[in-house]
């Protein structure tokens, strides 16, 4: 007799569960598509970059998964197609951490993806680690970040701590005795600046300048002649691309040229830089860097994104941005779930393989198998031209002086 009185009692208890599990089952169902949020620079003095740099990448990766069905997440048990939102945040910083927030909180989707330049990425990894959201990051990256120690922040690009030793190396075996070096006054260019001079120094080289100059200037021609009057064998120039192109149209007008003439953001741009000065670029060096020789990936690469824009990527950026698509797709596949924590997780303590093979972070989050650090155009190709055995042509010095104009 009791137990038909609790068997009635806990009918209604019973239906109740049965309700709830039936509308988790639906709502997973339900799940039709990962939505992934970002703030970047569609208008102001950063959408040049971000035509050139980065912002493609990202538009070509979504297709690609797209075309293939969309992410399988087990938690669904389906794949979901991805749908990228953008707004532009006028290359305005305050802008575009209004945005990522409203992104997060408002538009509540799945995941972010980077804005463009490093002092943006430094502002939107708090934000992001703030509400538990990955950051992978993408054009930009500072030393910084590793200070800050971010758990949902993954730094992919290399910095001034692989580039300027690896310069410096470059520069010691073609026999450059003396260096002027002149940088952007922001954290990109500050941080490079510091970086570079101590480690010219240590290799014996000497700088005899060392100077930085405001964003937005437009005029570069009196720095340019100064470091010609010193007689110096290298030229560095730590910069965005405003001003690598302004001090490269102003070398060439002024028939200054240097043995070796490097800039860390703009020659990597076939586009931008080769499409711009043509045969002029030969010999000059850039940050970097990869390119079609680099990997069976890399070839296919650089085939589907010319394929889609008529152009070719970028050779800084463009293999690094696409290899950390895929590590993060195949960790949201392991993961079984859109849960942050459980990809983050994985992301930080997994390797895969990639279009440029193995990839993986180091403990701090930052990615170190770069398939390149310095690049070089020789001959219409950005040549990467790191000592070691990731370099696919040995460098050119002393560089070409540029063409004469007819």
């Amino acid at each position: 007799m009791k137990s038909k009185v609790w068997i009635r009692l806990l009918m209604p208890v019973m239906a109740v569960f049965l309700v709830l599990g039936t509308v988790g089952v639906d709502q997973a169902a339900a799940k039709d598509k990962i939505r992934i949020g970002q703030a970047l620079a569609l208008s102001g003095p950063l959408a040049g970059g971000v035509a050139i740099s980065g912002g493609k990448i990202y538009e070509l990766w979504v297709e690609e998964v797209n075309k293939n069905g969309g992410i399988y997440v087990a938690e669904y048990g389906k794949k979901l197609p991805v749908e990228l939102i953008r707004y532009d945040d006028k290359s305005d910083i305050g802008t575009m951490t209004n945005l990522i927030e409203k992104l997060i909180l408002e538009d509540k989707v799945d995941f972010i993806f980077p804005p463009w330049g490093t002092a943006w990425l430094f502002a939107a990894a708090p934000i992001a680690n703030k509400y538990g959201y990955i950051l992978i990051g993408g054009p930009g990256g500072a030393l910084k970040l590793k200070e800050l120690s971010l758990p949902y922040f993954f730094q992919v690009l290399n910095c001034s701590d692989t580039q300027a030793p690896a310069l410096a190396d470059i520069f010691k075996e073609v026999g450059v005795k003396s260096v002027a070096v002149i940088s952007r006054g922001d954290l990109h260019g500050v941080e490079y600046g510091k970086e570079m001079v101590p480690v010219f120094k240590k290799k014996g080289l000497e700088v005899k300048m060392n100077k930085n100059y405001p964003p937005g200037t437009k005029d570069l021609s009196p720095l340019l002649k100064e470091a010609k009057s010193l007689n110096v064998d290298a030229f560095v120039v730590a910069c965005y691309p405003d001003g690598g192109m302004l001090v490269t149209s102003q070398a060439i007008e002024l028939g200054i040229n240097f043995n070796a003439f490097f800039m860390t953001v703009l020659p990597f741009s076939p586009p931008l830089f080769k499409g711009t000065f043509g045969p002029a670029v030969e010999g000059v060096m850039g940050g970097g860097a990869w390119n079609a020789k680099t990997s069976p990936g890399a070839k296919e690469l650089v085939d589907k994104f010319v394929a889609k824009f008529g152009e070719e990527p970028d050779y800084w950026g463009g293999l690094y941005y696409w290899a950390s698509l895929q590590h993060f797709q195949q960790a949201i596949e392991k993961a079984g779930t859109l849960d942050q924590k459980k990809i983050r997780d994985i992301m930080a303590t997994e390797k895969f393989d990639t279009a440029l093979g193995p990839y993986w972070y180091d403990k701090d989050r930052f990615f170190v198998n770069h398939p390149g650090e310095i690049g070089q155009w020789q001959k219409g190709v950005f040549e990467v031209i790191d000592v070691g055995d990731k370099r696919t042509a040995p460098p050119e010095y002393p560089k070409p002086p540029w063409p004469k104009k007819k």
